[in-house]
């Protein structure tokens, strides 16, 4: 991401953070990060004892969940907002660092696993640059998760109208992310090991809810049926019907 794109996407996300919050910290969305990103993503997995960089951290919600997983895992966050890393902090009381992903330097070979959960497809501008910094962040041989929009999905021509014409969006510096092309991308320094596509009506009403307007007292009266719906959607073959995927990758 140029210092450029950098700028907007903190500036956008320190003015839009506290709805942002409101929206993805209630009980149903964090439901249904726990259910829909974080299960599949972390199937098999055993964090405890790791050091893990939590990347695009926000508020630390992804962070909170997997220290409640793996009680002796060390976290860190990094997030281009100064305010989300105030946030992070005071939400996990674990350290976090304000980190343009694509241009920001850490220690290198630091850290045992990293995450991301709809970060990647905020440094569009320079995947490639986004995908080294990561690499030169993890040691060798281990693991990098990632939960982003899925550019292959049918929906992607209204999801891009929809970018043009939102506040919530910087349309000039995010987009959805097709798996194939960000693997592409990124075989200089990880193999895939795993994708997984998924998403349905619940993706969009309750973990989206900001974006769709969708009041939070009503979030908890269909969370229930949403998710038995989800669900049975997840069923389908494919990549096209999915607004997201799930990535395993592995530094080489």
């Amino acid at each position: 991401m140029s210092g450029g794109a950098a700028k907007l996407q903190r500036e956008h996300y320190n003015r839009i953070l506290s709805e942002y919050e409101l929206h993805y910290g209630d009980p149903t969305s964090l439901e249904y990060r726990r259910r829909f990103f974080l299960d599949p993503l972390l199937e098999g997995i055993d964090l405890n004892d790791a050091t893990v960089a939590d990347l695009a951290a926000g508020s630390g919600y992804t962070t909170i969940e997997l220290t409640r997983r793996f009680p002796r895992i060390q976290m860190s966050g990094f997030d281009v907002s100064d305010d989300s890393c105030a946030a992070y902090r005071i939400n996990t009381g674990r350290p976090a660092q304000a980190l343009d992903l694509s241009g920001g330097t850490v220690a290198p070979a630091a850290f045992d696993a990293a995450i991301v959960v709809g970060g990647l497809h905020h440094c569009v501008s320079d995947i490639p640059g986004t995908l080294r910094t990561i690499a030169t962040m993890l040691k060798p041989g281990r693991p990098f998760f990632m939960v982003e929009p899925n550019r292959d999905c049918w929906l992607e021509p209204l999801r891009r109208a929809w970018y043009k014409q939102d506040g919530y969006f910087e349309e000039s510096t995010e987009g959805a992310l097709s798996h194939d092309a960000l693997a592409a991308a990124g075989r200089e320094w990880f193999t895939v090991e795993r994708v997984h596509y998924l998403g349905g009506p619940a993706y969009f009403l309750i973990y989206n809810s900001l974006v769709l307007r969708v009041p939070l007292r009503l979030k908890s009266m269909v969370a229930s049926p949403l998710f038995a719906m989800e669900r049975a959607f997840n069923l389908l073959p494919g990549r096209y019907p999915y607004p997201f995927f799930v990535a395993r990758w592995r530094r080489r």
